[in-house]
C-alpha cells in the first residue's frame, strides 16, 4: 500500500478535493483507495455521508489514531491510501507526513497562498520526504501566472506537478452530490486533469516502491 499525505498549512487550498478526486480515480483504475481525514472539520466524511455506494472507504479519526487506520487500510488490501490533514496544525501535519510515501500539497495561484508554501515545505523538510506542489483553482489561459507560481514554489526546494487543476465549477457541483468532477462529467475538463494527475501520481509512487 503507498499512502499520500495531502498537506497545506493554508485554509482553502482544494486538501479534500485533491484527496477525494484522487481517490476516486485511483478506484476507477482498478486501486482500493482509502480516504484518512484527520481534519476536524471532517469535510471528506461529510462528502461520503452524501455519496451513493460504499467506496471509496472514508474515515474520520482523531490524528492520534492515524497509524491504527492506515494499519486498518492496509489489512483492508487498499492500494492507495490518501491522508485529509488539517490546516494550521503544524504537529499534526508533520505527523501526517512522517507516515506517507510522497506528499501532496495543493496551492492556490494566489500571493498569500503561495507566501505560505514556507511553513509546508519546512514540515516535508522534517520529514525528509519528497513533496509536490499541485497548483490549484488556477485561472484558465494564464500561462504567465502559472509560471509565476513555479517560480515562488521553486524557492521552497518543492517539485511541482506537471499537471496543475484549473478553476472549474464542475468540481464544486460534484462534490455537493456526493461525486468527484470525472463521475459528474466523465468527458470534461476537469476530469482530465485528474485523470491526468492521477497517472503522474502513480508513476511517482512507482518509482518509491
Amino acid at each position: 500500500m503507498h499512502t499520500v499525505a495531502v498537506l497545506s498549512q493554508k485554509g482553502g487550498s482544494g486538501k479534500t478535493t485533491l484527496a477525494l478526486h484522487l481517490a476516486v480515480a485511483a478506484e476507477q483504475a482498478g486501486q482500493v483507495a482509502a480516504v484518512i481525514d484527520i481534519d476536524p472539520q471532517a469535510s471528506a466524511a461529510g462528502w461520503k455521508d452524501s455519496r451513493k455506494g460504499d467506496t471509496p472507504v472514508v474515515v474520520s479519526i482523531p490524528a492520534a489514531r492515524l497509524s491504527q487506520a492506515l494499519e486498518a487500510a492496509r489489512n483492508g488490501a487498499a492500494d492507495l491510501a490518501l491522508i485529509d490533514s488539517a490546516p494550521h496544525a503544524g504537529d499534526v501535519a508533520l505527523a501526517a507526513a512522517e507516515v506517507a510515501d510522497f506528499i501532496l500539497i495543493p496551492c492556490r495561484p494566489g500571493i498569500l497562498d503561495l507566501r505560505a508554501i514556507g511553513a509546508t515545505a519546512r514540515i516535508v523538510k522534517l520529514s525528509g520526504k519528497q513533496g509536490y506542489v499541485v497548483l490549484n483553482a488556477m485561472p484558465p489561459n494564464a500561462p504567465n501566472i502559472v509560471a509565476d507560481a513555479r517560480a515562488a514554489v521553486a524557492v521552497h526546494g518543492l517539485g511541482v506537478a506537471p499537471v496543475t487543476l484549473q478553476q472549474r465549477v464542475a468540481f464544486a457541483h460534484a462534490l455537493t452530490v456526493g461525486k468527484t468532477a470525472d463521475e459528474y462529467d466523465p468527458n470534461g475538463k476537469a476530469a482530465e486533469e485528474v485523470r491526468s494527475l492521477y497517472q503522474w501520481l502513480k508513476e511517482q509512487l512507482n518509482k518509491v516502491a
